[in-house]
């Protein structure tokens, strides 16, 4: 297992690029498996999660070509899909949560696809119904073997199109239930549907392939079968989530960043959220620049003056995976914040860390946390912790980067799903970060 050191208390400097977005990326790598045409896919994060797709890709029988850093050409024309039923695949696609998108396309070509209980990160109940119910709406047969939870759907004699009204907003459900649907023969109507950033990147990159999907950007979706799809050249936008870790670094750290080619049009209400929490960042051009917090920052109570309380809520509304960093943030603002985890009942178990260190922080329950901020009047202590998940871990990292004294991060493989050669990139601002 990996270890971070690092030397807290230090102000950064400098430029810092977020990498291209993880949870982008491990749509679009799946849909390379509707064609059987060359796909060439621009700013790849180069992240465990995604490398690990890539493989389980080459072990399918994908064609891969390197094109250079952060460029790779697919070509799916001999796939085996044979590869799915084996011991190897159940393990390869057990330690993965984003395996689960492979399952649409190959359905939608194939007409059969399986996949082992996924992996991931443990932060609570994480359901696949959403995505199995969708594929049956389709016409499709489950089975699942309770024994070794494998999944399968099979339609051999393809998928036909269907009005459907999804349980849930479930991002992964969507992006598996519309690239099942863009060969199903008719109409397919996905109401509820997810419409992240990503997931409109999905279908933006399905339609210049060929698709008809109307509706990109809502939560009603219409896709009109088509045959077959054609190659094309896709870029995955910047990671949102980075972003927003980096706004944190940069306050907790009273630090003067500025944060490149952010794509503000699809950062929706991130900004604002971080700014409610006191916390100056200014559009210029499409950069982000934080100033030096030398004076802190102060929560913005609420109209009436209770106080502030930030959740999360499916697209347009904010990311789940951004409240951790939120939860850090706030241990130093000025101010008292109540953080409403509503997704995942595990996320916020990692708040035992940051009392540990010196943050004011009850727990009410699995879902919801209150933080008192010290104002900077007291400074979060170094220790050694343990990461339990990708964005917990960033939050660690950042409470360490910001602490008074020498801190350990254990199990950093965690972070490193997620964010790319982090230390070197914080390194190149002046942080005092060595993996060991």
């Amino acid at each position: 297992m990996g270890t971070f050191k690092i030397e807290g208390g230090i102000r950064l400097k400098g430029d810092i690029t977020p990498q291209g977005a993880k949870n982008e990326a491990l749509q679009i790598l799946c849909a390379v498996l509707l064609t059987e045409e060359k796909v060439t896919i621009n700013n790849i994060p180069d992240i465990i999660d995604v490398n690990k797709l890539i493989t389980l890709l080459g072990n399918l029988g994908v064609k891969i070509q390197k094109n250079g850093q952060s460029s790779i050409t697919f070509q799916s024309d001999d796939v085996n899909v044979g590869y799915l039923e084996t011991e190897a695949f159940k393990k390869e696609g057990g330690s993965l949560r984003g395996s689960i998108m492979i399952v649409g396309p190959l359905l939608a070509r194939f007409g059969k696809g399986y996949i082992p209980k996924p992996g991931g990160d443990k932060i609570g109940r994480r359901r696949l119904d959403t995505h199995f119910e969708g594929f049956i709406n389709l016409g499709a047969k489950f089975r699942y073997n309770r024994e070794d939870h494998f999944y399968g759907v099979e339609a051999p004699e393809g998928l036909t199109g269907s009005d459907m009204l999804l349980d849930e907003a479930s991002v992964t459900g969507t992006a598996n239930i519309v690239m099942a649907a863009v060969l199903a023969k008719g109409r397919t109507t996905v109401y509820n549907a997810a419409c992240e950033p990503y997931l409109q990147q999905l279908c933006k990159m399905l339609n210049s392939m060929g698709a008809k999907i109307s509706g990109v950007g809502s939560n009603l979706l219409i896709i009109e079968g088509v045959e077959k799809l054609d190659g094309c050249t896709h870029r995955i936008l910047p990671d949102m989530i980075e972003i927003g870790s980096w706004i944190g670094l940069a306050a907790m750290t009273k630090s003067e960043i500025t944060i490149k080619n952010v794509s503000w049009e699809n950062l929706g209400v991130i900004p604002n959220v971080f700014r409610k929490l006191g916390i100056t960042l200014e559009r210029k051009g499409d950069d982000i620049y934080i100033p030096a917090h030398e004076k802190g920052y102060e929560v913005k109570t609420d109209i009436d003056g209770s106080i502030l309380t930030i959740s999360d809520a499916p697209w347009p509304g904010f990311t789940p995976d951004l409240l951790s960093i939120v939860l850090v943030v706030a241990t130093q603002a000025k101010g008292d914040v109540l953080i409403h985890q509503k997704m995942f009942e595990s996320r916020l178990f990692f708040v035992d860390k940051l009392i540990d260190m010196g943050a004011k922080i009850i727990l009410c329950d699995p879902h919801r946390a209150v933080v008192i901020g010290h104002d900077f009047k007291s400074q979060l202590k170094a220790t050694t912790m343990s990461s339990p998940d990708i964005r917990a871990g960033i939050s660690l990292l950042i409470a360490a980067l910001s602490a008074k004294g020498t801190s350990t991060i254990q199990n950093i493989e965690q972070i490193d799903r997620g964010y790319e050669r982090i230390d070197e990139r914080l390194r190149a601002i002046g942080a005092n970060i060595v993996r060991v």
